[in-house]
């Protein structure tokens, strides 16, 4: 397509990409050069990649995503993934032809490092899911649940009578102060992933950059200064913040609710500077009963499906991880 061009992230207008961010209905915190220049600030953790398309010399669409792997040398074989969070970023004026082009191009520079490329979504790509398919990706039914964050909104019965609890029973929640209770709370999430989730966990250095970078918000639940849960949540200003990694010491503090607590301090955060939207980031597979899916309906939110997007470039090897993924969630690691 002659009118068309494929760029790569240093080639990209910085000031067009933040237009294209505020404009489009697609925009997430996840495709803007400040995510871009997080991935690439814990380059140990992850490989970053952006590649944008332009059309007559306006920005058409971007996406963002990074590359990352498990650190066992015989792991890393089966597990190389290309994940873009959040899905790319469309302008609303842009031609099938266009991201038709990105998707191809990203394709065939990924191909040689990943098994496979997945897009989770947080956006309707409905209109684009021919687009996607032509290019080699299959749509993943995937829900999730996404608060709008008015004056109108209210949380369950339940949910509000154990916010009250918490906090009449000492819980409070703030905004970290340090990177010392960061560390505190990567303990919590750490145990978290590696008793009930167990699933890979970025390490301590990937949350400690993200807080040091402000790019986004910790806001923590703490009974007697004592870090016992919080959420780390990214911040598009004007737009969404997420709930990227959450975790709670419910056990041992069943009276003070962290991870109820959590949840209800990003939503009323949002309230206070006008963020329209809070999104969970993801809620299983609608065909699966999903106890924290239940959990995260309580808060007022909307279920929505915008699904995923995979593109498999090497079908025996992405076989393999999935057994080794189901593996790892049936034993103790």
């Amino acid at each position: 397509m002659p009118n068309c061009k494929i760029l790569k992230y240093y080639e990209i207008d910085k000031v067009a990409w933040q237009m294209l961010i505020k404009q489009s209905s697609y925009a997430t915190w996840f495709q803007t050069p400040e995510a871009y220049n997080f991935y690439e600030s814990v380059h140990n953790e992850m490989t970053p990649f952006a590649y944008g398309v332009e059309r007559r010399g306006e920005l058409c669409a971007v996406c963002v995503g990074y590359i990352t792997k498990e650190k066992n040398i015989i792991k890393q074989f089966f597990t190389r993934r290309a994940i873009i969070i959040g899905g790319p970023v469309i302008a609303d004026n842009a031609e099938e032809q266009d991201v038709e082009q990105l998707l191809r191009a990203m394709i065939v520079e990924l191909t040689s490092q990943a098994i496979y490329i997945e897009t989770r979504n947080f956006n309707d790509y409905s209109k684009w899911n021919n687009v996607f398919e032509e290019c080699g990706f299959s749509y993943q039914p995937h829900l999730n649940v996404q608060v709008t964050c008015d004056a109108a909104h209210t949380m369950s019965e339940q949910r509000r009578r154990q916010v009250k609890k918490a906090i009449c029973n000492g819980a409070t929640i703030s905004e970290a102060q340090s990177e010392q209770e960061i560390r505190y709370w990567y303990k919590i999430l750490h145990r978290l992933y590696r008793e009930k989730v167990r699933t890979p966990l970025f390490t301590e250095k990937f949350f400690l950059e993200f807080y040091r970078k402000g790019f986004g918000k910790y806001l923590l639940v703490k009974y007697e200064d004592k870090v016992i849960g919080g959420m780390m949540c990214p911040v598009l200003e004007g737009k969404a913040i997420y709930e990227w990694y959450v975790c709670g010491l419910d056990e041992e503090y069943r009276e003070q609710y962290p991870s109820v607590m959590a949840t209800y301090a990003a939503i009323e955060y949002a309230k206070e500077k006008h963020i329209p939207l809070f999104d969970f980031m993801g809620a299983g597979k609608p065909d699966e009963p999903y106890g924290v899916r239940d959990f995260k309906m309580e808060f007022g939110g909307e279920q929505v499906e915008y699904g995923r997007f995979l593109c498999i470039r090497k079908p025996m090897l992405y076989a393999i991880g999935k057994l080794g993924v189901k593996w790892l969630k049936r034993c103790r690691v």
